[in-house]
């Protein structure tokens, strides 16, 4: 092993991140300082404090960044409209730039040399960790364990966490069937059942969401409001990010909107089936582009919309420090100056409709233009066969020099 003097560990306090832990002490024989994010998982974290000081820990560090987490990640996300292959809205991959941003402070806090983390060396995530780590500290040493160890099961993590006298709750010994992730954007789950791509998920499985069919048999409404294409009221109540998303994930919930299955090509090369819930997401996702229908210009929207695979594989592929997300970055939020108005929502038994949007200030819909009825002659509708005709001038030439 390479001298290792102090590493920083993203620490959960769960089984895997515990073995690592003790591992390291042992393989390394190095200091561990242990970091652990409170980005809405929805669990307690403060667990995760005894379990270090258990292990011998001397630097921990425990943080409540589901603020930073909104603000900075998911809502310039959000601004894009980003979707990885039509139907992922990325809630796994945002998270990472996030944590490795910190990691990376914190090494550089406690004067470590390394950082690690639990990813496997199948995923995805220790692509979006490492090009984190390197993009913010280039000299940095990484260790990733799955890569490393023996510890190929959860039967032998177990056995290793007894012969080391790790403490593991039974809860955590039992666990789930599914390899799980959850921040306030979303949850998911990987793996067991779900491995068989023809099989249909339980509905026991899905944690934040209720089935369409026994959500409430009377819609809701709800209006949000956006300023520069973030939402920052909800039905009239001005809120901070998180508390927004977090509103929204429970009304999304109680209405089952946000359910998906879905296989997904992993940049490491296989496919992968997931299921998801991003109940709050899909509702915002929805909103924000009723806004931007009546706010952006056609070829903005456009562009836009031709850039957004780009920007969501970027995403999901670890890229969020490189130059060219920040660069795109720079037009979206540009594009979003004017995204500013109301939206209003029917939520009903899985789905999110749009029923009203408005910009008093920044509408481009002029009603006198757009009008079925008299328009005063706000539009010639005679200048439209010029138009038409100079638009089909390239396959009239083509139609008479070819003929059929």
């Amino acid at each position: 092993m390479n001298k290792i003097r102090k590493v920083v560990l993203a620490f959960s306090g769960g089984l895997d991140t515990s073995v690592i832990l003790k591992w390291l002490q042992d393989a390394y024989q190095c200091e561990v300082v242990t970091f652990t994010a409170d980005i809405g998982q929805g669990e307690e974290i403060e667990p995760a404090r005894a379990k270090a000081q258990q292990l011998g820990v001397k630097e921990i560090f425990i943080e409540d960044l589901r603020e930073e987490f909104v603000r900075n990640y998911v809502f310039p996300m959000f601004r894009a409209n980003a979707v990885y292959e039509g139907e992922y809205l990325l809630g796994t991959s945002i998270a990472r730039p996030l944590i490795a941003k910190r990691q990376i402070e914190i090494a550089r806090q406690t004067d470590a040399d390394a950082v690690s983390h639990g990813a496997t060396g199948k995923g995805n995530d220790q692509v979006r960790f490492e090009l984190g780590y390197y993009a913010l500290q280039p000299d940095i040493h990484v260790i990733a364990p799955w890569r490393e160890w023996n510890l190929t099961s959860r039967e032998k993590l177990l056995a290793y966490a007894e012969q080391r006298g790790i403490p593991i709750e039974m809860k955590k010994k039992q666990g789930s069937p599914y390899s799980m992730d959850a921040n306030l954007l979303h949850i998911s789950y990987e793996g067991r059942l779900l491995e068989d791509p023809a099989a249909e998920p339980e509905e026991s499985m899905w944690r934040w969401t209720v089935s369409p069919e026994a959500a409430p048999s009377e819609p809701e409404y709800l209006d949000l409001e956006y300023e520069r294409g973030d939402i920052i009221a909800l039905n009239g109540e001005k809120l901070s990010p998180a508390t927004i998303l977090t509103r929204l994930n429970q009304l999304g919930g109680k209405h089952g909107i946000g359910r998906l299955d879905l296989v997904e090509n992993r940049y490491v090369g296989m496919k992968s089936r997931g299921c998801y819930e991003t109940p709050g997401g899909t509702i915002m996702l929805r909103a924000h582009r009723a806004i931007e229908s009546i706010t952006l210009d056609r070829e903005v929207a456009h562009l836009k919309d031709d850039l957004m695979p780009r920007y969501a594989a970027l995403i999901y592929n670890g890229y969020w420090w490189s130059p060219e997300r920040e660069l795109l970055q720079i037009l979206i939020n540009e594009s979003q100056s004017h995204v500013n108005g109301h939206v209003r929502l029917k939520l009903y038994k899985g789905n999110v409709m749009v029923v009203g949007r408005d910009s008093r200030t920044d509408s481009l819909f002029d009603p006198n233009i757009a009008t079925f009825e008299e328009d005063g002659g706000a539009y010639q509708q005679a200048d439209a066969a010029g138009f038409i005709k100079l638009n089909a001038l390239r396959m009239r030439i083509a139609r008479i020099i070819r003929g059929h």
